[in-house]
């Protein structure tokens, strides 16, 4: 009924650790940009804010076209068959570079529009204009850099993602401080300086990775050449997984982005309160993301190893093991608020504010962290892709989004009404996830 062996609690907490770790640090990189363009100004943080959600929507993409790959390679590796890793790892490049190259052509050609999709304010939209004309630049190294780590992640290889987290956010910090205001006798940039504080740490990132692949990758034996062919069997397998990922990955997205065009429509202050409050949520989520990741690790190796009766045992521990994360994280986040909050310098409404966001996250961070894991990791990371476009279709298009503009424009509800809503299908989602992983079909062999 439940996995005894201690060896796969060990490897899964080892692998999860670190995959925590590893997001927690790359979004302390957002985290200390709001920081210090919020003691700069407001208008700072909340244009900042806005490029993010824009970010945000790229990096659902590359998730997206690297989860592919990882769901097919992990079923691969489970089989010790390294040469379709290589080819999907050329495949999901051709495709991260494609997405990159589109969205700098669009927020080259369109960055105010784009922005004024998100706010209204001219200010606001100035100072975002002012950072992404610099920020477009990351998006060609971050595609990159995140294929390769979805390509490790696939043979079970994080700690290198850690390593590069911990230098982004070294250098991001050193070069915010040192540009934002001014310090050392350097120019006081503002939201520019931020903005190359990240492009400098996105390449010294890049740089990190290509040298490990170079020197110390041994798995794979992966080489630049192998980038120039691709296999056309693999590539209509990945295809068909791929296509419901950027699907889910896209609405979601779209999701986040709409969500925070709502708040940002609604109040001037609730902008700068959500910025504050999602990106401590954001970190606190990473014990959700991170149990998924690994989640899907096992989950695919084991079904590439032929392991039908060990499935079943797995999932049910799996289970286990995310409701009790998610209790972990439910309480840290209402316990944290507090303190992190204090680093801020915001007015009193926006702080009130914020603070009630996250009383509410706290508890949608425990029906989320049971959830989500479920969904992709499970789920999602056994074969079956359609079954999460399905359910995010009907819940958040079908009755999010509608309930939240109900809401918001109609009842003219307060933000903290609003961002319930926003967040109700973290809760109500578990549901369908539950029934789907114990009495539903959802292990599919991929490999040829």
């Amino acid at each position: 009924m439940m996995i005894k062996d201690r060896a796969f609690y060990k490897n899964f907490f080892s692998m999860w650790i670190v995959l925590v770790m590893q997001s927690i640090v790359t979004l302390s990189v957002n985290l200390a940009d709001n920081i210090m363009l919020g003691a700069y100004s407001e208008a700072a943080l909340s244009g900042v804010a806005a490029v993010n959600q824009v970010q945000f929507v790229y990096q659902q993409a590359l998730t997206a076209i690297g989860e592919g790959v990882v769901i097919l390679a992990t079923q691969y590796y489970g089989k010790k068959q390294t040469g379709p890793i290589r080819a999907l790892s050329s495949i999901g490049m051709h495709a991260a570079l494609a997405v990159a190259g589109l969205l700098f052509c669009l927020v080259s050609v369109f960055p105010r529009q784009i922005l004024g999709l998100f706010v209204t304010e001219w200010e606001i939209i100035g100072q975002g204009a002012e950072y992404m004309e610099l920020i477009r630049f990351t998006y060609l190294f971050f595609a990159i850099t995140q294929l390769l780590l979805a390509v490790l992640r696939s043979i079970g290889v994080v700690h290198i993602a850690l390593l590069l987290s911990i230098s982004t956010l070294v250098i991001n910090c050193v070069i915010n401080y040192t540009l934002i205001y001014g310090h050392f006798g350097a120019p006081r940039l503002g939201v520019t300086g931020a903005a190359i504080g990240t492009l400098a740490a996105r390449m010294a990132e890049l740089a990190i990775l290509v040298f490990y692949f170079w020197k110390r990758e041994k798995k794979l034996c992966l080489h630049l050449r192998d980038f120039f062919h691709t296999d056309a069997s693999l590539r209509r397998d990945y295809i068909r997984v791929a296509l419901p990922l950027l699907a889910v990955n896209g609405l979601w997205g779209v999701n986040s982005a709409t969500q925070n065009a709502i708040l940002g429509h609604m109040d001037d202050s609730a902008i700068a309160a959500n910025s504050v409050a999602s990106a401590l949520f954001l970190m606190v989520k990473s014990t959700g993301t991170g149990s998924a990741s690994a989640a899907s690790f096992f989950i695919g190796k084991t079904i590439g190893e032929g392991n039908e009766k060990g499935l079943a045992a797995l999932a049910r521990t799996l289970q286990l093991l995310f409701a009790g994360i998610g209790v972990m994280a439910g309480v840290c986040l209402y316990f944290l608020r507090i303190p992190v909050l204090s680093l801020y310098k915001l007015g009193p409404e926006t702080m009130a504010m914020a603070d009630a966001f996250l009383v509410i996250l706290s508890a949608v961070c425990v029906g989320m962290s049971y959830q989500m894991p479920v969904n992709l990791g499970i789920i999602r990371g056994g074969g079956d892709t359609k079954f999460v476009m399905k359910m995010d279709l009907i819940s958040i298009w079908g009755i999010v989004i509608p309930l939240s503009f109900f809401m918001a424009f109609v009842v003219k509800a307060s933000p903290v009404a609003v961002v319930c809503c926003l967040n109700a299908d973290q809760i109500f989602k578990c549901v369908p996830a539950f029934v789907k992983c114990n009495f539903g079909h959802w292990a599919k062999k991929l490999t040829r």
